[in-house]
């Protein structure tokens, strides 16, 4: 429930500002969310939906700490993922740089 919320989210931000700059940044079970065939528990699959955020810009990226920690494969994500080393220090530079850290 909380990754469809997540990108339900991220869908109205975009719409309401169309030039913001979202990167979606996934670690522990929140990278489950980009997973090859994942769905929320009511059945709605999370791919089109994010297939169609980064059409619109938005970055998505997985620890490659928790891929290792959790002896997942970069093969196993949707073609939208992007990997970052570590998802903490991924959250603290863009927090640096400006972003927000929002959690849905």
């Amino acid at each position: 429930a909380q990754g469809l919320k997540g990108l339900r989210n991220v869908r109205n931000h975009i719409e309401t500002d169309p030039t913001a700059k979202i990167t979606v940044v996934t670690h522990a079970e929140g990278v489950d969310l980009l997973l090859e065939g994942a769905k929320s528990a009511n059945g709605t699959e999370y791919a089109p939906l994010i297939s169609a955020l980064e059409a619109r810009g938005v970055v998505f990226e997985v620890c490659e700490i928790t891929l290792k920690n959790r002896g997942l494969k970069k093969e196993q994500f949707l073609q939208e993922a992007d990997f970052t080393p570590s998802g903490v220090v991924r959250i603290a530079k863009l927090q640096g740089q400006g972003f927000a850290y929002i959690r849905p």
